[in-house]
């Protein structure tokens, strides 16, 4: 499955991401740029903020309180499809999915 992660400077990575893993997993594996999940993916940072494309934010599903408590403390601005990558796990439905990676 793909996911595709649409970097500050224009430049787009796209890659295969296993069904379970974390987009946060995979894009700190893959050494995106600003996603780095300083917490290992435990909802304790707010490091691997994303913004979800509008095509897909039906299958991302909403933030959980927690996670949208935690989008009020990221480095760039929150906007309304931010999320977690950590919370964001890759499954079939998310085939092809495009996040877009905030200038911090």
């Amino acid at each position: 499955m793909k996911a595709t992660w649409n970097l500050p400077d224009g430049r787009a990575v796209t890659a295969d991401v296993t069904e379970g893993q974390s987009l946060m997993e995979a894009a700190v594996t893959l050494g995106i740029p600003h996603v780095t999940g300083d917490c290992g993916g435990n909802l304790a940072c707010a490091t691997c903020h994303v913004c979800v494309d509008a095509a897909w934010l039906t299958q991302t599903g909403t933030a959980c309180d927690f996670e949208d408590a935690m989008l009020d403390a990221t480095e760039a601005e929150r906007r309304p499809t931010s999320r977690l990558s950590c919370q964001i796990r890759m499954a079939p439905d998310l085939d092809g999915i495009v996040v877009q990676v905030p200038a911090p």
